[in-house]
Protein backbone atom coordinates (compact mmCIF):
# COMPACT_ATOMS: atom_id res chain seq x y z
CA UNK A 1 0.00 0.00 0.00
CA UNK A 2 1.27 3.45 -0.90
CA UNK A 3 2.28 5.57 2.08
CA UNK A 4 0.26 8.58 0.87
CA UNK A 5 -2.72 7.06 2.71
CA UNK A 6 -0.82 7.36 6.00
CA UNK A 7 0.80 10.76 5.44
CA UNK A 8 0.39 13.50 8.03
CA UNK A 9 0.79 16.55 5.76
CA UNK A 10 3.41 19.22 6.31
CA UNK A 11 0.75 21.74 7.33
CA UNK A 12 -0.05 19.57 10.38
CA UNK A 13 3.55 18.75 11.34
CA UNK A 14 5.43 20.77 13.96
CA UNK A 15 8.84 21.61 12.48
CA UNK A 16 11.87 23.76 13.17
CA UNK A 17 14.38 25.58 11.00
CA UNK A 18 18.17 25.61 11.36
CA UNK A 19 17.88 29.29 12.39
CA UNK A 20 15.44 28.58 15.27
CA UNK A 21 16.98 29.23 18.66
CA UNK A 22 17.53 26.43 21.13
CA UNK A 23 14.98 28.04 23.43
CA UNK A 24 12.34 28.27 20.69
CA UNK A 25 12.89 24.65 19.76
CA UNK A 26 12.73 23.42 23.37
CA UNK A 27 9.59 25.43 24.06
CA UNK A 28 7.89 24.19 20.90
CA UNK A 29 8.75 20.58 21.71
CA UNK A 30 7.55 20.99 25.30
CA UNK A 31 4.30 22.69 24.29
CA UNK A 32 3.41 19.98 21.76
CA UNK A 33 4.85 17.20 23.94
CA UNK A 34 7.15 15.89 21.17
CA UNK A 35 10.51 14.25 21.71
CA UNK A 36 11.67 14.93 18.15
CA UNK A 37 10.81 17.34 15.32
CA UNK A 38 11.91 17.56 11.69
CA UNK A 39 14.20 20.40 10.67
CA UNK A 40 13.38 22.08 7.35
CA UNK A 41 15.50 24.46 5.31
CA UNK A 42 14.06 27.80 4.17
CA UNK A 43 13.28 26.27 0.78
CA UNK A 44 11.38 23.35 2.30
CA UNK A 45 13.96 20.56 2.14
CA UNK A 46 14.25 18.06 4.97
CA UNK A 47 17.52 18.73 6.82
CA UNK A 48 17.27 16.25 9.67
CA UNK A 49 15.50 15.52 12.92
CA UNK A 50 16.38 17.07 16.25
CA UNK A 51 15.61 15.15 19.43
CA UNK A 52 15.39 16.14 23.07
CA UNK A 53 18.57 14.14 23.58
CA UNK A 54 20.42 16.15 20.92
CA UNK A 55 19.49 19.37 22.68
CA UNK A 56 20.26 18.12 26.18
CA UNK A 57 23.63 16.64 25.23
CA UNK A 58 24.53 19.85 23.40
CA UNK A 59 23.68 21.96 26.46
CA UNK A 60 25.51 19.57 28.78
CA UNK A 61 28.66 19.51 26.66
CA UNK A 62 28.76 23.23 25.84
CA UNK A 63 30.63 25.00 28.59
CA UNK A 64 29.21 28.46 27.89
CA UNK A 65 25.70 27.56 26.79
CA UNK A 66 22.86 26.97 29.22
CA UNK A 67 19.14 27.55 29.52
CA UNK A 68 19.78 31.16 30.51
CA UNK A 69 21.32 31.98 27.10
CA UNK A 70 19.68 29.34 24.90
CA UNK A 71 17.92 32.14 23.02
CA UNK A 72 21.31 33.26 21.65
CA UNK A 73 22.17 29.95 19.97
CA UNK A 74 20.56 28.39 16.93
CA UNK A 75 19.64 24.84 16.09
CA UNK A 76 22.22 24.77 13.30
CA UNK A 77 24.91 24.59 16.02
CA UNK A 78 23.52 21.35 17.45
CA UNK A 79 25.04 18.09 16.20
CA UNK A 80 22.34 15.56 15.37
CA UNK A 81 23.22 12.14 16.78
CA UNK A 82 21.00 10.16 14.44
CA UNK A 83 20.38 10.65 10.74
CA UNK A 84 16.68 9.94 10.22
CA UNK A 85 16.27 8.94 6.61
CA UNK A 86 13.35 10.29 4.59
CA UNK A 87 11.45 8.25 2.02
CA UNK A 88 9.87 9.38 -1.24
CA UNK A 89 6.11 9.65 -1.49
CA UNK A 90 6.06 6.69 -3.91
CA UNK A 91 7.51 4.33 -1.29
CA UNK A 92 5.49 1.40 -0.04
CA UNK A 93 4.69 0.70 3.60
CA UNK A 94 7.21 -2.16 3.68
CA UNK A 95 9.95 0.44 3.01
CA UNK A 96 9.09 2.22 6.25
CA UNK A 97 9.15 -0.72 8.64
CA UNK A 98 12.95 -0.85 9.12
CA UNK A 99 13.08 2.92 9.57
CA UNK A 100 10.27 2.90 12.11
CA UNK A 101 12.26 0.63 14.41
CA UNK A 102 14.59 3.51 15.27
CA UNK A 103 12.56 6.62 14.38
CA UNK A 104 9.38 8.03 15.96
CA UNK A 105 8.30 9.07 12.50
CA UNK A 106 9.52 8.77 8.94
CA UNK A 107 9.89 12.02 6.98
CA UNK A 108 8.41 11.95 3.47
CA UNK A 109 9.68 13.98 0.51
CA UNK A 110 8.30 14.55 -2.97
CA UNK A 111 10.01 14.10 -6.34
CA UNK A 112 11.84 17.41 -5.83
CA UNK A 113 13.09 16.23 -2.42
CA UNK A 114 10.86 18.78 -0.68
CA UNK A 115 9.43 17.79 2.70
CA UNK A 116 5.70 17.02 2.41
CA UNK A 117 4.95 15.36 5.75
CA UNK A 118 5.57 12.38 7.99
CA UNK A 119 4.30 8.90 8.64
CA UNK A 120 4.12 8.22 12.36
CA UNK A 121 5.48 5.00 13.81
CA UNK A 122 2.08 4.32 15.38
CA UNK A 123 0.49 4.32 11.91
CA UNK A 124 3.08 1.83 10.67
CA UNK A 125 2.53 -0.47 13.66
CA UNK A 126 -1.24 -0.26 13.22
CA UNK A 127 -0.89 -1.18 9.54
CA UNK A 128 1.30 -4.19 10.42
CA UNK A 129 -1.15 -5.33 13.10
CA UNK A 130 -4.04 -5.18 10.64
CA UNK A 131 -2.03 -7.18 8.10
CA UNK A 132 -1.27 -9.83 10.72
CA UNK A 133 -4.94 -10.03 11.75
CA UNK A 134 -6.05 -10.27 8.13
CA UNK A 135 -3.67 -13.18 7.49
CA UNK A 136 -4.68 -14.90 10.75
CA UNK A 137 -8.36 -14.65 9.83
CA UNK A 138 -7.67 -16.08 6.37
CA UNK A 139 -5.95 -19.15 7.91
CA UNK A 140 -8.71 -19.96 10.43
CA UNK A 141 -11.06 -22.80 9.38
Amino acid sequence: MNIAFFLLPKSEVITATPQATLRQTLERMEYHRYTAVPILSDDGHYVGTVTEGDLLWFLKNSEHIGFENAHRHVLDEVPLRVKNKPVHIHAEMIDLIDLAKVQNFVPVVDDSDKFIGIVRRSEIIEYCAKQMNFKAEAVQP
